[in-house]
């Protein structure tokens, strides 16, 4: 990445989202505009912010368009024609997740939208987004970017429309992808393009993806099984999947090509990780930390959740197959500097409004992977695993957490600072290597609550996710409670289930609602399993194979739980607490010839009998779901 730190330009308080906000600023024209589903939020933990800030910092002038009306190209316009490019994505999350459940039910919120407002942002916006900035200014490029983008980079899974659709380069009808977290390759563009080269002479570049007419593969190339070939053959879906995956990683992956009809589509390798120092100096970068000021006092609650947390890593290591992460991120964790994180927390003491002196989170993807990583230069290169920490932890891998514990000890000894919270998900495994780490987390930085992600307990379907046996979790609990108890503190772990994962059956589902009983455990953090594409077990969701193990025509075949009904029940499972999932539960512990956990006893499962209330109140709940489901239409 071209920034050194040492750029000379004059911040905007606020990147501009109107003209009259330009002209205040004395320019004429934007450089780049970049088009965001998600409201303009000033704060690193947005995207759209954070390559706005970083662009702005390289000397270009750069605007923001934000949640824009898609029926017609008139928002597009509001910032007159970028000098340069326009930069397109759908926000921090893929816009399907972000509008529709695991059920397919439309949501009824957007917690990245003004008032949680539903209905900001169009189905598949990167696709509707690049349409208009096209018919806005029919010559300018327009570069894709974001998670939605990196995610269906190639052919995929589509879990809304049940079928494999096409790369989103393709359907979007861009003129470049830049995958992963970008800032490297963004500000390479930038400067290209600035520079006067055409969008069509950029290529190569690290953390791309560009198509061509097809063309006899290059040498040091991977073709992947193409788009037509994958949409009719599972083994071939798979194929491509693992190929993806263990091409990942910037040190050794190779560029792949995928053929869609007459077109390739080239995936270059991923970008070169940021080093601490660049990483220091984005962090660094001038956020007001704050909405625009358009948005008044509207309550956006996705920077609500965020105003106060600092970003101290990036990338997971651990390789859940479930996970879009590494799919995203990659697998190589990058680290600020304990100075830079210091002095973001001292400024957010000395500078933010309605700051009370609790830091709420300082982490990552995995609050824990701080400082880590492969310490083999001989292994590194030619290593293939999928995950550091599955089915073991790799003895390559450094698992210091002295790193951690000292930022936290420093951070929570700046005068101000009340009480640091830990708020992003930690990796059990690795914890349990450093009493140290969990004593220090348990005693100074939990508020009354730890979230971890045990995510089931039977061992067929861990090994699926890719996740360590449910012993671990155990051993990690025994000792936040020691902890706990050896400090006076009054502390409970959160643990999150997934239900209906590939690979999951009613009887697994039952194990787990035994073993939550056992442990006296009330879990309302459930996630109905949601197929995000890439991941390797939205690969066994499709193809009711498991990608991880495909040895010739050899295949494992995996029970899938796509039925609707089936995918209640696993989550009615998991939360065997809740009343409204007793009469659900009754009848499928009947079925299964388990009538033996249905009685008023201690050791039973759930009661035999339904509160008259509880009942009551169930039915109308019910007969509400189904006029909503008759209202909502599942997208095709």
């Amino acid at each position: 990445m071209r920034a050194t730190g040492n750029e000379k330009f004059k911040p905007a308080s606020v990147l501009p989202m109107s003209r009259r906000e330009m002209n205040a600023l004395g320019w004429d024209s934007c450089d780049i505009v970049i088009v965001t589903g998600d409201a303009y939020v000033d704060h690193p933990s947005f995207g759209a912010a954070l390559i706005g800030r970083v662009l702005e910092a390289q000397g270009f002038r750069v605007g923001i368009i934000a949640q824009p009306n898609w029926n017609s190209p008139e928002d597009f316009t509001v910032l007159g024609r970028p000098n340069l490019m326009f930069g397109v994505t759908s926000g921090n999350m893929d816009s399907m997740v972000n509008r529709y459940t695991s059920d397919c039910r439309r949501r009824s919120d957007d917690a990245y939208s003004p008032n949680q407002q539903p209905g900001k942002r169009p189905d598949r916006a990167v696709i509707a987004y690049t349409s208009h900035c096209r018919q806005a200014f029919p010559r300018t490029p327009v570069i894709l970017g974001g998670l939605e983008a990196s995610l269906r980079r190639a052919a995929h899974y589509d879990y809304w429309s049940t079928k494999v659709r096409r790369s989103i380069l393709l359907d979007a009808k861009a003129d470049l992808l830049l995958y992963g977290n970008a800032e490297r390759s963004v500000v390479e563009v930038a400067h290209r393009l600035a520079a006067g080269e055409s969008i069509k002479d950029l290529n190569n570049l690290p953390g791309s993806v560009y198509t061509r007419k097809i063309s006899p593969t290059p040498a040091g190339f991977i073709r992947l099984p193409s788009f037509e070939e994958i949409s009719k053959d599972p083994l071939a879906f798979n194929r491509a999947t693992m190929i993806a995956h263990q091409e990942s990683h910037p040190e050794y992956a190779r560029p792949l090509v995928q053929r869609h009809g007459n077109r390739d589509v080239v995936m270059v390798t991923p970008s070169t990780p940021l080093t601490t120092a660049e990483l220091d100096w984005i962090y660094e970068l001038p956020f007001s930390r704050k909405p625009h000021p358009l948005y008044g006092q509207a309550r956006i609650p996705a920077y609500e959740m965020i105003r106060f947390s600092i970003t101290i890593l990036r990338g997971c290591f651990g390789g859940c197959s479930f996970c879009s992460v590494a799919c995203h991120e990659g697998r190589v964790v990058q680290s600020r500097s304990e100075k830079s994180i210091l002095k973001e927390i001292k400024k957010i003491r000395d500078t933010a409004e309605g700051f009370h002196g609790i830091i709420s989170d300082l982490g990552g993807p995995t609050a824990n992977m701080y400082h880590m990583g492969c310490r083999s230069s001989q292994t590194r290169p030619k290593c293939r695993r999928l995950s550091c920490l599955y089915p073991d932890i790799c003895k390559h891998l450094s698992t210091n957490h002295a790193p951690l514990i000292r930022l936290y000890q420093r951070a929570r000894r700046l005068p101000g600072i009340k009480k640091i919270l830990i708020g992003s998900g930690i990796r059990i495994d690795l914890a349990i290597r450093s009493p140290e780490y969990v004593r220090e987390l348990t005693q100074h930085h939990v508020g009354g609550y730890l979230k971890v992600a045990p995510e089931h307990v039977n061992q067929s379907v861990l090994s699926l996710m890719q996740k360590p046996a449910i012993a671990i979790f155990e051993r990690f609990q025994k000792l936040f409670n020691r902890y706990s108890n050896e400090a006076k503190l009054e502390q409970y772990l959160i643990p999150y289930m997934i239900a209906a994962h590939p690979g999951t059956t009613d009887e697994d589902m039952l194990e787990l609602a035994c073993w939550l009983k056992k442990s006296k455990l009330r879990v309302d953090q459930v996630q109905t399993f949601l197929p995000s594409p890439m991941t390797l077990a939205t690969a066994m969701y499709h193809t009711g194979i498991n990608p991880l193990r495909i040895q010739g025509k050899s295949t494992e075949k995996v029970f899938v739980p796509k039925n609707l009904k089936t995918r209640r029940l696993h989550k009615a499972f998991a939360r065997y607490h809740d009343p409204n999932h007793w009469p659900l539960l009754r009848k499928a512990l009947q079925r299964m010839g388990r009538e033996d956990l249905i009685g008023n006893k201690p050791g039973h499962l759930i009661p035999g009998s339904q509160c008259p209330k509880t009942d009551s109140r169930r039915k109308k709940r019910v007969k509400r779901g189904k006029k909503q489901r008759k209202a909502a239409c599942r997208y095709k």
